[in-house]
This record gives structure tokens, C-alpha cells and sequence, in this order.
């Protein structure tokens, strides 16, 4: 019998990508490619939903082109996605009645400060999450109130909604011809509309946004046969593994003991920790969410700190300032100083997210003098990333009760060594990268794979999982206490900038 192997496609928030897995859980083949970032007014961020469907098509292909494999060799795809993320399409056309409105988004906060009445966490208990723009359930409401002719057509019954993998998974099963539409209980848990005990749909919460249930993809787990692709690149392969991208790095890094953790590197930075069998309902800012769900086994649930802006930090240099041409050059332009010069740089594009949940919050860069240049300024910004990764350490651990031993890392920063060092030093343990590194894709791999067979379960995960690279703590203790101390202070000079006098 040849040798056979997994599929994942990661649609993530500036690219898609496919990755061929073997059975060891190594990549073979990948190819990727970028989406266009569309952003019509301050703070509102958008894609195109049709360009990122035509980009799945395109990257499968390279991918199995890449690994010289056809789709015969194939035994399941896994499908991993950029969370909250929402598109909202007619079901009878297949053509979205609006961009989608990416997590990243602040154009909901007036739809989440009326639906709050004051009461941010109105809904936490239910649902795990604060209100707050991040999520799908706003989005949704602010399309049915603001396209015209969405909310008629939706009341009729023609418009269905999803984040991406639900959008993805209705085009590979066909779409207009039969297209599946359902999505798995770690992005349903995104969408501030399910009840994160029950894995249902909460009706009332629906009614408060004005959602029609006919909307609604069905919930499934994580890890099941969901149908059989149409798409002709992949046609007759099964899609069998579903995974919001954080969850799926979750996965990938086998996290699967209670008080496990990873943080991930990307566009945002996504701690995450496991926190078994039932839900723990945060005091300290960090969201209750589904961790992965296998087959009919009992969910899995986790505590999560989401920071909206890391990588895309690094990006806004490269592409607004033009600092530099690549982002790799950061850590150059980094170290070219001995420290941060006294400059803290508070990347708060979207608000703040965990620990704060402040939707008026924006960028500064404070601490300014004639001294700082481009690299106090580069500096500062990779540290933003390890300051505001302490930031949700702490907190986990103030909910959890738990002392974490290490940090299992995994995302594009990772390759910046400066910024892995200096993780280690703010946060006091080691720091581990695993061998592979995008365990994004990876995760959606297994959940797949096990729901064939072609994985027996999460042991082979564990097995399969190996270390490439530690980081030690090496900063004197009051030196990094002072450092902290500072980051929390220009944290407070982003407050209440988004007034009434201010037009996004």
C-alpha cells in the first residue's frame, strides 16, 4: 500500500496556506499565498471572502504539487482558520452580501455598548466571552443593519453566515450544489452566540442582535467526518478535521494535560491554556472557549488571553513607515541598540483585547527624547509582544491557580531569537519551540487524521511532538521588574482616547 498522508489548509488572516503532512507529523509539501488587507476607514478591516476561497483553490494545488503527491494520496483534510472573522452569504447565489469583517474590526462598538447596557460581561457566564467588537455575533448584526436589502433577505431565509472554515467547508462540499454548512464548537464558541456548556446555539442571545437561527451553521466537533469534498483539486477526499487556528495550535503543541499551555506568533499573539473537562469562567480578562472537541468524546475547554497586535506590528513598520523591507530586518534594526532607549510602544490598532478589553484604547508610543532612533523604536515594538504576553501569564495563572513550568511557543516571531530571549526573561521559564512550528496547520492535521484512522489519537500527537530550540531565563530579576513597570504605565496612557469627538 503506498504511503499516504493529511491535507490541512490554514486560511489565516493575511494568507492562505496548505500544508501536506505524513504520518510523523512532518511537512512534505506546502504552498502559500497572500490575501489583500482592505481597510476603508480607521478601524475598520475587511477581506475579500471570494479572494480567499480562489487562494484556498490556488494553494492546495502548489501544495500538492510541492509535495509530489496527487489527491489519490491524500486520506482526509483538516481545515484551520482565522477566528471571528465572519462572512455573511446568500446560500442561493453563493456571493457574500458584504466583505468579511475581520477579527481585527472596531466598527461594532457601538452595537456592543448598546447590546451591553453597561454591563460588559452581560453575557460571560453563558457564553465565556465580554462583549466586545472582536466577535462574530456583532458583525453579523451590524451587516443585517447596515447592506441593504440583508436584513429582508435574511428574514427569508436566503442568508447564512459563518467565520472562515464555515465558509471554506461550504465551498469544498459544493456550495449552491449541496454545500455543507456547519462549523466546529472552537469557532462557535468565537461567535458570542453559543452557550459554551451546552455546545447550543443560545436563541435569546440571538434575538438580542437580531440574528435569525436560520443563519446559524450547525455545530460539530472538532474531529468527525463531515462530508466528502466537491472542489475538483480535492474531489471525493473526506473533511474530517475543523479547528479555530489558536485551537488547532493547541492541538498540534499537545497540549492535552490540564495546565498545559501555548502562546502563538502571528499576526496576534494567542496564549491559550488547558483547562480540561469543564468551562472556568475568568476574573482576571481572558476568555472561556472551546479548546477541541474529538469525535463524541467530552469537549475540551480552555482558558485563552487574546493580544490583537504582534506580527502586524512588525508588519505596520515594514509597509506604513517603510523602517524596512522585510520583516526578518526587525531584529537587525533591534539590535543595532543595546536596549529600548526608554521607549515603550503600546500597539493598541484595535483596542486593547486580554487582559483589558478596552475598545477605546489606541496606539501610543510614549517615552519619547531626542535620544531614541529607529532601533530604540524597533526594539520597543518586539518587546510589546513579550510585554503583553506577561500580561496574559499573569492572569491565567491568577485563574487558574496553576504555576506554569514552561511556555511551549509556536508562529512565524518565533525564528526572531531576540524576541525569544527576551520572552523568556519577562515571563521567568523557559520558552520551548517545536521542531515544527507551524503546528497550526499541524493541529487541523491530526483532528482529521484521527477522525480516519489515519492517527490513533492525541498519543500519537504526543509521540510525534519533538524540540527544537530552548530559551532560559538570563535578565536580573529588578531589571525585568522594572521594565514590566513601565510597559504597565504607557499601557495607561492609551486609555479613553475613542471619545465622541472622535470619527472612525
Amino acid at each position: 500500500m503506498s504511503e499516504k498522508f493529511i491535507l490541512a489548509i490554514d486560511s489565516g488572516t493575511t494568507s492562505s496556506r496548505a500544508i501536506v503532512f505524513n504520518h510523523s507529523g512532518r511537512i512534505v509539501g506546502s504552498h502559500q499565498l497572500e490575501h489583500e488587507q482592505i481597510f476603508p476607514r480607521a478601524g475598520w478591516v475587511e477581506h475579500d471572502p471570494v479572494e480567499i476561497w480562489t487562494r484556498t483553490v490556488q494553494v492546495i494545488t502548489g501544495a500538492l504539487n510541492t509535495a509530489g503527491v496527487t489527491k489519490d494520496d491524500i486520506a482526509a483534510i483538516g481545515i484551520t482558520n482565522q477566528r471571528e472573522t465572519t462572512v455573511v452569504w446568500d446560500k442561493t447565489t453563493g456571493k457574500p452580501v458584504y466583505n468579511a469583517i475581520v477579527w481585527q474590526d472596531t466598527r461594532t462598538q457601538a452595537i456592543v455598548d448598546e447590546l451591553g447596557g453597561g454591563d460588559q460581561n452581560k453575557y460571560q457566564s453563558r457564553v465565556g466571552l465580554p462583549l466586545a467588537t472582536y466577535f462574530c455575533g456583532p458583525k453579523v448584526k451590524w451587516i443585517l443593519d447596515n447592506v441593504e436589502g440583508a436584513r429582508a433577505a435574511a428574514n427569508e431565509g436566503k442568508l447564512i453566515m459563518g467565520t472562515i472554515d464555515t465558509w471554506l467547508i461550504w465551498n469544498l462540499t459544493g456550495g449552491t450544489d449541496g454545500g455543507i454548512h456547519i462549523t466546529d464548537v472552537t469557532n462557535a464558541s468565537r461567535t458570542m452566540l453559543m452557550d459554551v456548556t451546552t455546545l447550543t446555539w443560545a436563541e435569546d442571545i440571538a434575538a438580542d442582535m437580531t440574528i435569525p437561527l436560520s443563519m446559524l451553521p450547525q455545530i460539530k466537533s472538532s474531529s468527525m467526518v463531515y462530508g466528502t469534498a466537491k472542489e475538483p483539486v480535492v474531489a471525493g477526499l473526506p473533511i474530517s478535521g475543523d479547528l479555530g487556528d489558536q485551537q488547532a495550535a493547541t492541538f498540534g503543541q499537545a497540549c492535552f494535560e490540564v495546565g498545559k499551555a501555548k502562546n502563538t506568533y502571528g499576526t496576534g499573539c494567542f496564549m491559550l491554556m488547558n483547562t480540561g473537562e469543564a468551562p472556568v469562567f475568568s476574573k482576571n480578562g481572558l476568555l472561556t472557549t472551546l479548546c477541541y472537541q474529538i469525535g463524541d468524546n467530552k469537549p475540551i475547554y480552555a482558558l485563552e488571553g487574546s493580544i490583537a497586535v504582534t506580527g502586524s506590528l512588525i508588519q505596520w513598520l515594514r509597509d506604513n513607515l517603510k523602517m524596512f523591507d522585510s520583516s526578518p530586518e526587525v531584529e537587525k534594526l533591534a539590535l543595532s541598540v543595546d536596549d529600548n532607549g526608554g521607549c515603550y510602544f503600546v500597539p493598541a490598532f484595535s483596542g486593547l483585547f486580554a487582559p483589558y478589553w478596552r475598545g477605546d484604547a489606541r496606539g501610543a508610543i510614549v517615552g519619547l527624547t531626542r535620544y531614541v532612533n529607529r532601533g530604540h523604536i524597533a526594539r520597543a515594538a518586539l518587546e510589546a509582544t513579550a510585554f503583553q504576553t506577561r500580561e496574559v501569564l499573569d492572569a491565567m495563572e491568577a485563574d487558574s491557580g496553576a504555576k506554569l513550568a514552561e511556555l511551549k511557543v509556536d508562529g512565524g516571531m518565533t525564528a526572531n531569537n531576540t524576541l525569544m530571549q527576551f520572552q523568556s526573561d519577562m515571563v521567568g521559564v523557559p520558552v520551548v519551540r517545536p521542531v515544527v512550528a507551524e503546528t497550526t496547520a499541524l493541529g487541523a492535521a491530526y483532528a482529521a487524521g484521527i477522525a480516519v484512522g489515519f492517527w490513533n489519537g492525541e498519543q500519537d500527537v504526543i509521540d510525534n511532538w519533538a524540540e527544537d530550540k530552548r530559551w532560559t531565563p538570563q535578565m536580573d530579576p529588578t531589571e525585568r521588574d522594572r521594565l514590566y513597570r513601565n510597559w504597565k504605565k504607557a499601557v495607561t496612557k492609551t486609555f479613553e482616547w475613542v471619545d465622541a469627538d472622535v470619527k472612525e
